[in-house]
């Protein structure tokens, strides 16, 4: 009955289209040209497997350019304090991953799913220390699940963050809290990012096993069907989601939400979980059902992808601000971490 209820929701995103960019790139001495996918349709609904459907295209030429733009942020360096330096559209993006850091529940080897459990001291310094690892990242949204291990991650990370904005959470849920949390100063909002949450980069609901010992669970079941509870791609425990299940709501989510601010030049964070996450990353690396069972993400350990021209590069974890050769993965990161040294020095 859980699992039905926790799944009305979504029923009807369990297949759907999105659009990308593709195509490729000709550059000579002077000139760039761009061609990209015209009606690029891909229908995500992920099948048992990890197969996608058809993908259709045709070539259109949309863009001519003697230079390139790249990962843009609005900082003003102090030799410049000109106001008519708005935010240039750029063509690529950074996307940030965080799996939270430690939970209550994690620490006393309980199954969590869906249950709303806080950090512990070691999962908030983890979620600091993942901050210092993007500081110099540019991060313009911040996407969380529900839940609050996820939500105080990104919060803590951002307390490290060079750039000192605000992030601040949006509440649509009525019209009263709508209007009841607006900013009513421009140049606050400036220094505000955006906090959207989502139940459906919630973790997958484990269903009867949540709340369980982990070992106990073993012990009760036998270690080959709590396994395969946990490691299956489509095998549900009891009431609970399969990571099939999950991935479908998770990477339906990203594609209706966050792959258009990517597309827009948006720089995005996503705090979630360990599922959710790994959902996602299924979708961005390509990887199998066989491939992304195997995956492991650490707590509280950033990943960094780069958006460009439709495509996802994994650029794997920054290692920490000292380091500068993470931010030259593109000029515009290199170029976002000079303008902020410039700013703070």
């Amino acid at each position: 009955m859980a699992a039905t209820a926790f799944h009305q929701a979504i029923g009807s995103l369990q297949s759907h289209e999105c659009f990308h960019g593709s195509g490729f790139h000709l550059e000579s001495q002077n000139a760039s040209v761009s061609l990209v996918s015209r009606g690029f349709s891909v229908e995500v609904g992920l099948l048992r497997g990890g197969s996608y459907c058809s993908k259709k295209k045709s070539f259109s030429v949309i863009q001519s350019s003697s230079s390139q733009t790249a990962v843009f942020d609005p900082v003003l360096s102090p030799s410049n304090k000109t106001t008519n330096d708005s935010k240039k559209k750029s063509n690529e993006a950074a996307l940030i991953l965080i799996r939270h850091g430690e939970s209550l529940w994690n620490e006393k080897n309980l199954f969590t799913g869906c249950v709303d459990v806080p950090l512990t001291k070691k999962g908030v310094e983890e979620a600091i220390e993942a901050g210092k690892r993007i500081s110099n990242i540019p991060v313009d949204m911040i996407y969380t699940s529900s839940l609050i291990r996820a939500q105080m991650t990104a919060m803590l990370a951002m307390t490290q963050h060079r750039r000192k904005k605000v992030p601040i959470v949006t509440h649509n849920e009525s019209e009263q809290a709508k209007a009841w949390s607006q900013i009513f100063s421009e140049e606050t909002k400036k220094q505000c990012i955006p906090v959207i949450t989502a139940w459906q980069l919630n973790e997958r609901m484990y269903g009867e096993l949540q709340g369980l010992n982990k070992q106990e669970t073993a012990d009760r079941y036998g270690k080959e069907q709590v396994h395969e509870w946990r490691r299956s791609y489509d095998t549900p425990p009891p009431n609970g989601e399969s990571l099939e299940m999950c991935a479908q709501r998770a990477v339906a989510y990203f594609n209706e939400q966050i792959e258009p601010q990517l597309l827009s030049g948006k720089n995005v964070m996503i705090a979630a979980h360990g599922n959710s996450l790994r959902s996602i990353i299924m979708y961005l690396d390509k990887l199998t059902s066989q491939e992304v069972i195997s995956l492991e993400l650490s707590t509280g350990i950033p990943m960094l992808y780069i958006f460009k021209e439709g495509r996802f590069i994994r650029r794997g974890s920054p290692v920490g601000p000292s380091e500068a050769g993470v931010y030259a993965y593109t000029k515009g990161l290199a170029l976002y971490r000079q303008r902020l040294d410039e700013m703070f020095q």
